[in-house]
């Protein structure tokens, strides 16, 4: 319905500037809104006012002039002007009623796949393999995962890539560590990843000998020696499997096959050397390789450097994200590239989209965007810490996630077994950790806080889940007996007009997640569809509905706000419960 309005709006457009009311060459961006009052309709737009100067009319007046001049229809069934000269727009309740229906009738609720269909490239999560995932780790996993099933929805093709770090100083460190333990030591030790890290670093920190040792295999280790890439791989292999059993725990879609570790770049380095050295664009600067891009000054007005190698011949992030670029766009097809990382390295990223355009390594209209979130804070404002100030590594919080999970269902009286409490759990406590997160602006800093995301009030997990079980509770209770599915829809009570109203703009929301990178769109809406339907089924009845029509009607609101909640969950990467 937006869109047909957009159409509306822009054919009303082009007959005002038809009628000299606007010079023809002016550009007109259409906007519409939904308003907060719903006495001020379904939609709003400040056209009139933003038209009003170029116009060199009033702005109510122009209005007026854009109203007589929209084509005749039958979407609209009301215009008026508010204030200094808003236009707000009510849909016709026919209209409404087929937007129902089409998404009843649907298997994707009738929500469009996008015309512009890409190969998109998404780049996320990407640990550090020298260390457990910590909590640090957490939003690029979910936030890229739900927009990965949000691009997949609409139609694009998506290739989730995992650029795991298992290159570098820090695992001639860890090599050094392993190769002083004997075989069955090695493996208990590897078994907390996070404590095996601690240990080598005590020791290269106390033992010169221990240091030099280190430093020995990682040269070794870039030299292609067996020997040292026989322990690297025994190093990877666990850490990688530790990553993926976090995955598999939080629902995230990625896999090993996923996996295209720094390391998998190396081979590709000097070319990318070479290839900046034939643009001319390489400069030596004490002793090492950079680039100095006009775009990019210093405080003092300085240019500053993309080091693409040090001055010993290493490698350095620049030249690896280089190589990746065209690795993604020659051999994956990709045409847009997104990266969910922290925000912290935006700089980063727009340097280095900015010299792989000069360079070559980008070319023709792909798209490259670095999708910035913000950080994990405690009750304290600081980065979130465990209780004893580490870092709080994210298996040790799924754990606590499923028994605070456990403690609030069993506070609530039911009639689950233990089992049942216990496998519901899972699925509450990972849900609450990751809706919490999604439900708050992605380039935000958020406080982490367990009693607020783990309760039945308000926009959590919880809340949600249990709202769908309880839609479900309806057809339950309706048992074999079923419903009349042809019956049109009736919209008689303020509150089923409501509800039908925030059930249609599923599609709406849907696009908005994927133009915007932000699943907090989709939380935010299907809160208000619970709410909406919370108000619906208070206020009127559906099984004890005398009128057949009324009582069927209202069977299918009930049926589709299931579905909706159900794919809107699903596209989120939250599991709904039958039960709770």
């Amino acid at each position: 319905m937006k869109e047909q309005l957009e159409q509306l709006l822009a054919d009303a457009i082009g007959k005002i500037k038809a009628d000299g009311v606007l010079p023809a060459d002016h550009s007109v961006n259409i906007q519409l809104d939904r308003p907060r009052d719903k006495s001020h309709g379904d939609f709003a737009t400040n056209l009139a006012l933003t038209l009003a100067k170029p116009a060199k009319s009033n702005p109510r007046q122009l209005a007026e002039q854009i109203i007589a001049a929209l084509p005749q229809n039958t979407l609209i069934a009301k215009t008026d002007i508010a204030g200094p000269g808003f236009i707000n727009f009510t849909i016709a309740q026919d209209q409404l009623k087929q937007q129902l229906q089409a998404m009843f009738d649907s298997d994707r609720l009738a929500v469009d796949e996008t015309s512009d269909k890409r190969t998109i490239v998404i780049d996320y999560s990407s640990p550090n393999l020298a260390k457990e995932m910590h909590v640090g780790h957490l939003r690029s996993a979910i936030i890229g995962d739900a927009v990965s099933r949000v691009s997949e929805f609409l139609g694009h093709k998506v290739i989730r890539q995992n650029h795991v770090g298992d290159w570098g100083t820090q695992f001639g460190m860890l090599l050094a560590y392993m190769e002083a333990l004997d075989n069955q030591e090695a493996e208990y030790e590897l078994s907390n990843l996070e404590t095996f890290y601690k240990a080598a670093k005590q020791r290269f920190d106390d033992s010169e000998t221990f240091a030099n040792r280190a430093r020995e295999l990682v040269v070794k280790l870039q030299s292609g020696d067996d020997y040292c890439l026989r322990l690297w791989n025994q190093f990877i292999e666990v850490s990688l499997s530790h990553c993926q059993e976090v995955y598999d725990r939080l629902g995230v879609k990625l896999t090993r096959n996923d996996v295209m570790a720094e390391s998998a770049y190396n081979d590709r380095l000097p070319g990318v050397i070479e290839h900046l050295k034939a643009r001319g664009l390489l400069v030596e600067d004490q002793g090492a390789q950079c680039v100095f891009l006009d775009e990019f000054k210093g405080k003092e007005g300085e240019p500053l450097p993309i080091i693409v190698q040090k001055k010993g011949g290493g490698y350095l992030y620049a030249t690896t994200d280089l190589a990746a670029i065209q690795y993604r766009q020659k051999e994956l097809g990709g045409d847009y590239l997104m990266y969910f990382v922290d925000a912290r390295q935006s700089l980063h990223f727009e340097q280095i989209f900015t010299l792989a355009r000069k360079a070559g390594f980008i070319e023709g209209d792909i798209r490259t965007q670095h999708f910035g979130f913000g950080t994990v804070m405690g009750k304290d404002g600081k980065p979130y810490k465990s209780r004893d100030g580490g870092v709080t590594k994210l298996a040790d919080l799924l754990d606590e996630a499923e028994r605070r999970a456990l403690e609030l269902l069993q506070q609530k009286s039911s009639d689950l077994t233990e089992q049942q409490q216990q496998e519901i759990a899972k699925v509450v406590g990972i849900s609450s950790v990751k809706y919490a997160d999604l439900s708050k602006n992605r380039t935000s800093d958020y406080i982490f806080d367990w009693d607020l995301m783990l309760t039945f009030e308000g926009n959590t997990a919880p809340y949600l889940l249990y709202a769908f079980t309880r839609v479900n509770s309806i057809f339950s209770r309706l048992g074999e007996q079923g419903f009349d599915e042809s019956v049109p829809f009736v919209l008689e009570d303020e509150r089923e007009l409501a509800l039908a109203n925030q059930l249609v703009r599923f599609n709406e929301v849907v696009h908005q997640v994927y133009d915007k990178a932000m699943p907090h769109f989709l939380c935010g809406y299907l809160f208000d569809l619970a709410g909406r339907f919370s108000s619906f089924y208070e206020a009127c009845p559906i099984l004890n509905q005398d009128d057949a029509q009324l009582r069927n009607s209202r069977l299918k609101l009930a049926r589709l706000t299931a579905n909706t909640l159900q794919q809107g969950l699903q596209l989120l990467g939250i599991p709904t419960l039958e039960k709770m």
